[in-house]
């Protein structure tokens, strides 16, 4: 039988990634045994940076930069951490959203190397042995994704790996996170992608996607061989180092060891059965879901705050109704009953939207099961069919869109909201920027600039009667890598929902009273690495006051 693991044989690696640096000493080079294969000067990283940047702005598309990065990542991986670090604002659109989208449905006609872990269906009953395939022996988080639903663009496969490759990258960027305690894990599942099945260049296994059963047991499999390969208690492992920054004390390094795997589930198409069925057993999370929703949150607290409008006065239209938006409702449910609502209060401050109308009880289709929730059985039998209808219908305070419906906040929904409120909150968080549903500037022209704006994709500043106007960016990387920060350093045996809701709150209280004079409802991306901190110690604090921390 066909073997996927041998310990009697040692596959010979190449120098490690950052071998090659040409910053390092003479010394150094012969240690490594590199002297020689490297130009003989000893440069500094000033002149390194230089160099990267302007082969970095030679390339004139965004998908030739984000592969440009993408080896930097894989030959020097000390070099662009740094670059990362110094100029996170520019680069982050480049690693990770917006052009990651186009990186996934490229990834099988680009790809040049190993960057992750692939687990197939035919692999299942092994998936303890090929997870021994990682070179990487010190796993302390991984991203998990099996493609069907990336970002706003459907069901890509196997072509997803750019979402693990690119979340942990944040990690380690935002979070000071190793990147080799790090593991970009992407499930091949099958994809209902016929197009895909039928590309002669896509690197996924060719059949239809599997059944939830099957897909059940399969994830069974693979979260008990997870934490079998990884569960942190071995003595042979050695400590990770974070060099994090706590309270006022200056950067310093800490050496922790982490009790068990940190697993981050990522654009499945149905989040909520996994995270229902593992989150009380394992250490993890859903970012879609629990993530979004976090980083939502901290964005309508201070967007609230802003309005001077009374929690119970919210009115709240949601367009999308998928696993997201009800992700991101009902971490508003929270903050609305801690600000005094009771909850079936708290929960009819929400109208949300689907492609049939208004969700309502009465409306004759079944409802899956995450929308039931907050169906509507006020609406007296009338059913409105279009946003535009449930618009005029409900007069909001708030507008959310998760729907990957670009353009659908119109320049007439966007004037009404400006009519009806002195600072509509307009949120149009569908990623990439193509499926986002109204652009900045569009929010700005018909609100006459009044707008509390946040988006999903970035959008550049612009001038408004004089002001320059700067967009909020309610982008999930404000609140995940502190999240899995923080669950690594308490070693938490799960990750609850006070945790999350830790995150959202710590969020909302790092936007400097500089940043929120100017109208500003998230912190300036390039203090990120602080903000991370920020959210970690209010996650450790959660933790520990839910008795699930073992630090």
């Amino acid at each position: 039988m066909f073997s996927t693991h041998s310990s009697s044989h040692t596959r010979a690696l190449p120098p490690l990634s950052g071998d090659f640096d040409t910053s390092h000493s003479t010394a150094v080079r012969k240690y490594l045994r590199t002297y020689g294969l490297i130009p003989p000067n000893v440069e500094s990283y000033k002149t390194q940076a230089a160099r990267c940047l302007k082969q970095l702005a030679l390339k004139t598309t965004p998908i030739d930069k984000y592969l440009y990065l993408s080896n930097l990542r894989n030959d020097n991986v000390h070099l662009f951490y740094r670059l990362v670090i110094d100029y996170m604002k520019e680069l982050t659109p480049l690693i990770y959203t917006p052009v990651v989208g186009e990186a996934c449905l490229r990834w099988s006609e680009i790809y040049q190397r190993p960057e992750g872990l692939y687990l197939s269906y035919s692999d299942r009953g092994s998936l303890s042995s090929i997870l021994h395939n990682w070179p990487q022996q010190n796993v302390e988080i991984t991203v998990v994704t099996d493609g069907s639903r990336i970002l706003g663009l459907g069901d890509l496969g196997i072509n997803g790996m750019g979402i693990p490759v690119g979340k942990l990258a944040l990690y380690t960027g935002c979070a000071g996170i190793r990147p080799e305690a790090t593991l970009p894990l992407t499930l091949d599942l099958g994809t209902n992608n016929k197009a895909l099945r039928d590309d002669p260049l896509y690197l996924g296994s060719r059949r239809e996607k599997i059944t939830t059963e099957e897909e059940k047991a399969f994830l069974d499999e693979l979260m008990t061989a997870l934490t079998e390969k990884w569960p942190g208690w071995l003595s042979s492992r050695l400590p990770t180092i974070y060099i994090v920054k706590f309270l006022d004390h200056p950067l310093q390094e800490v050496a922790l060891t982490h009790d068990s795997i940190v697993i981050q589930f990522e654009d499945f198409k149905n989040p909520f059965p996994a995270l229902e069925r593992y989150r009380n057993r394992y250490t993890c999370f859903n970012d879609d879901i629990q993530g979004t929703g976090a980083v939502i949150l901290a964005g309508i607290i201070n967007a609230v705050k802003r309005t001077g409008v009374p929690v119970k006065d919210q009115r709240a239209v949601f367009m999308g109704a998928g696993s997201a938006g009800v992700g991101v409702a009902k971490q508003i449910v929270e903050f609305f009953t801690r600000e005094g609502l009771t909850e079936d209060e708290a929960r009819r401050c929400f109208w949300l939207v689907d492609t049939k109308g208004l969700v309502t009880n009465d409306r004759g289709d079944k409802l899956a099961d995450h929308k039931i929730y907050f169906s509507r059985d006020d609406n007296k039998g009338q059913q409105h069919k279009t946003l535009s209808e449930v618009v005029e219908y409900v007069k909001p305070t708030i507008l959310m869109g998760l729907s990957t419906m670009g353009g659908i906040f119109d320049s007439s929904i966007l004037t009404k909201m400006g009519q009806w409120n002195k600072h509509p909150i307009i949120f149009p968080l569908s990623n990439p920027s193509a499926n986002s549903e109204c652009t900045f500037e569009e929010a700005i022209k018909y609100t006459d600039g009044r707008a509390l704006f946040a988006s999903g994709s970035p959008f550049p500043c612009l001038t408004h009667k004089g002001k320059i106007e700067t967009p909020g960016q309610g982008n999930n990387m404000y609140v995940f890598p502190g999240i899995g920060l923080g669950a690594i350093l308490s070693k938490s045996t799960t990750i609850t929902q006070s945790m999350i809701y830790a995150s959202a709150s710590a969020l909302s209280t790092s936007v400097l009273p500089s940043e929120l004079a100017q109208g500003w409802l998230y912190p300036d991306i390039s203090r990120i690495r602080d903000v991370s901190v920020t959210v970690a110690r209010g996650v450790i604090r959660a933790a520990q006051e839910a008795g699930v921390d073992r630090e």
